[in-house]
């Protein structure tokens, strides 16, 4: 028979490893369980490690721009208008505003040196018909006499050539009274087309002197139912502007009006000292909303370049390799690509080459960005 005291020790023996069978399984299990987090936790630390980015695809049909440049009005045709005689200004017709048409009579000049001279060819022409006259009758009486052989034929010839020498005097005293004539006309000055009086230097006495070297031009007419626009472009956007490309003018007086324009010549060349391309554009202006000489602006309607790429400027990134941008391939990975600009438009820029229309770029790369990092994409909702 055991021993109640051998009994109880066993007992508490007994309980004592299967308390300690259980403290060692719960510890074990405490040890497991910390593990699975730490994992857990550590796996979600390095997902969180991993950027989430916005990709965008390179455009090249948003690269259609405008390009604003100061330009210079010049009117369609314009003449300064010169006196081609000498005498005073007997009066003038229009002044300075005045619309006028082709032909109209601007002013006229008293010319009494023309006068006078004019006078004198007519008394010459006629004094110069009448030696004709007698010549020709004595001529023709000479020819009758030599066929009967009453004078001789020498006396004869002298006497024809005497009066064809009369004849020329005639054509001359007619020739110079014709010149002087047309000089006479030229104190009428008329307008060489239709228009508007820009100037006008001269006033009612004045001393009129005949070609430029005389001072002034009397008149200054301008054409203004069109407007020819001048503009400097820079060489980079010479190749989008074509014959017949739009543009837009403003000018300040009227701001809140845009005139229609094209582009109607291009010189061709680059003036070495500013680099750029001197361009003419056409405008309408029946209204007479524009003048001549005034500054302009002018926008012009640029078309798309298909040799580039847009993005946004945000997706530039410069570091030691230069320009570059951030792609990601379709495993999530990054490449970096160096990029060449080919024009700056502000919030977007146009990529001339090291970009394909088919990438993904980063609109907005995080910093630090590296070759092959991995990266999470912004699902669209």
């Amino acid at each position: 028979m055991s021993n109640p005291t051998t009994v109880h020790s066993r007992r508490l023996r007994n309980i004592g490893v299967v308390i300690t069978a259980v403290a060692a399984s719960i510890a074990v299990s405490g040890l497991y369980i910390r593990s699975l987090e730490s994992e857990t936790l550590n796996n979600w630390t390095a997902e969180q490690a991993i950027p989430t980015v916005a990709v965008i695809t390179p455009s090249s049909a948003s690269n259609a721009d405008s390009l604003q440049l100061p330009g210079r009005m010049e009117a369609f045709r314009e003449a300064p208008i010169y006196a081609r005689i000498d005498g005073y200004l007997k009066n003038w017709q229009f002044d300075i505003g005045s619309k006028i048409h082709a032909g109209d009579k601007l002013a006229v000049i008293d010319t009494p040196d023309i006068d006078q001279q004019l006078l004198q060819a007519k008394a010459q022409l006629r004094q110069s018909e009448a030696n004709c006259d007698q010549a020709k009758a004595t001529a023709d009486r000479w020819l009758s006499l030599v066929k009967s052989r009453a004078v001789s034929e020498q006396e004869t010839e002298e006497n024809v050539s005497a009066y064809h020498a009369r004849e020329a005097e005639v054509k001359a005293a007619k020739a110079n009274l014709q010149y002087l004539e047309v000089q006479k006309a030229y104190a009428d000055i008329a307008a060489p087309f239709d228009g508007v009086i820009t100037a006008r230097n001269t006033d009612i006495g004045d001393l009129i002197s005949a070609g430029s070297n005389g001072g002034s031009a009397l008149f200054e007419v301008a054409d203004t139912s069109k407007i020819r626009v001048y503009i400097r472009v820079p060489q980079t956007y010479v190749p989008q502007i074509d014959l017949g490309t739009d543009a837009t003018i403003h000018v300040p007086e009227t701001p809140n009006k845009a005139y229609h324009a094209e582009v109607v010549a291009n010189a061709r060349s680059v003036d070495q000292q500013s680099g750029t391309t001197l361009m003419q554009l056409m405008v309408d202006n029946l209204d007479g909303g524009l003048m001549p000489g005034a500054y302009a602006s002018v926008e012009l309607h640029l078309k798309p370049r298909a040799d580039v790429l847009t993005i946004p400027a945000s997706a530039l990134m410069f570091n030691s390799k230069g320009l570059t941008v951030a792609t990601v391939t379709a495993n999530n990975s990054v490449v970096i690509k160096p990029v060449t600009i080919a024009r700056d438009l502000g919030r977007n820029i146009e990529i001339e080459s090291g970009l394909l229309s088919t990438d993904k770029v980063i609109a907005n790369p995080p910093d630090g960005i590296a070759q092959n990092d991995k990266v999470n994409l912004i699902r669209k909702s």
